[in-house]
């Protein structure tokens, strides 16, 4: 399997429902680093994956989306826990859904699978990753 990652940030602020949350119950930032990992069985006629500059033009895209929002205040996320998985799994179908209508200049059926990590910090952070082709 052969993989290319590229890497982003955003910032946004949120709030959690839920005695587990604690103090994370009341409005708070978070800094996202953002990883965004292709899969590709096999390389494509130019020796790649993908081709990284325009997988991070598009990752900076989609974050666009999400950076210096309020996520308590996004229709889509209403009543939601914006957990770090939550947010890691949005931003992978944000990305799926942009490959799909041709935005990375390879198809979706060329990928095998993603992977969408957001490290929180140098010692915590959550992913979600899923084939493509299923």
């Amino acid at each position: 399997m052969f993989t290319v990652n590229v890497r982003d940030h955003i910032m946004i602020a949120h709030s959690f429902k839920g005695d587990v949350f604690g103090p994370a119950q009341r409005l708070h930032g978070a800094t996202y680093i953002v990883d965004w990992e292709l899969r590709r069985q096999d390389l494509d006629a130019y020796n790649i994956v993908v081709d990284i500059g325009a997988a991070g033009e598009l990752l900076k895209s989609v974050l666009q989306e999400f950076n210096f929002q309020n996520l308590d205040d996004r229709d889509d996320f209403a009543a939601q826990n914006t957990t770090t998985e939550f947010v890691a799994r949005a931003i992978f179908v944000a990305l799926r859904n942009r490959i799909a209508l041709g935005e990375l200049g390879v198809a979706i059926t060329d990928l095998h699978s993603m992977r969408v990590c957001l490290h929180e910090s140098h010692v915590a952070w959550a992913a979600y990753e899923a084939e493509l082709n299923e």
